[in-house]
């Protein structure tokens, strides 16, 4: 498991690709687990009927898989504090949602530390935005 610290990250530094695939179960089972009841995450036909190719993933399954990949990162003594994303075109399932990241800027008060992130799919970008990460110091560890 990682533990970056605030001192050994750099500007421009880029986060390993991580690939996510999209499978009927993930999008489900994520909608299911937020209470997020919407049809248009679990029932296809519905989904089609309301001009979709097919049933999405919801906003708070994309905001959670954007925590899971820089907290993977950066280690668990990292504290996240502000994710900022805007959705883009829909994860439909039998897709593959590829994230990336990059260290975009640091600031010594504390030891935060911004990174672009960005998850594309088939159809283009799903997700982009911003996460804010609190690191430790290099002494504490």
């Amino acid at each position: 498991m990682n533990r970056r610290t605030y001192e050994e990250v750099a500007v421009g530094e880029e986060l390993p690709v991580l690939p996510i695939p999209l499978t009927r179960t993930l999008i489900v089972a994520t909608a299911i687990a937020g209470r997020d009841y919407q049809d248009v995450h679990h029932d296809p036909g519905l989904a089609v009927e309301r001009g979709s190719k097919d049933i999405f993933m919801n906003i708070l399954t994309t905001n959670g898989l954007v925590d899971r990949y820089v907290t993977e990162w950066a280690g668990p003594a990292a504290v996240v504090t502000a994710i900022r994303i805007r959705l883009g075109v829909p994860n439909h399932p039998g897709d593959t949602m590829t994230l990336t990241g990059t260290v975009t800027a640091k600031h010594d008060e504390y030891r935060r530390v911004e990174i672009a992130v960005r998850g594309d799919n088939g159809l283009g970008a799903h997700v982009t935005g911003t996460v804010a990460v609190r690191l430790p110091s290099k002494e504490a560890t």
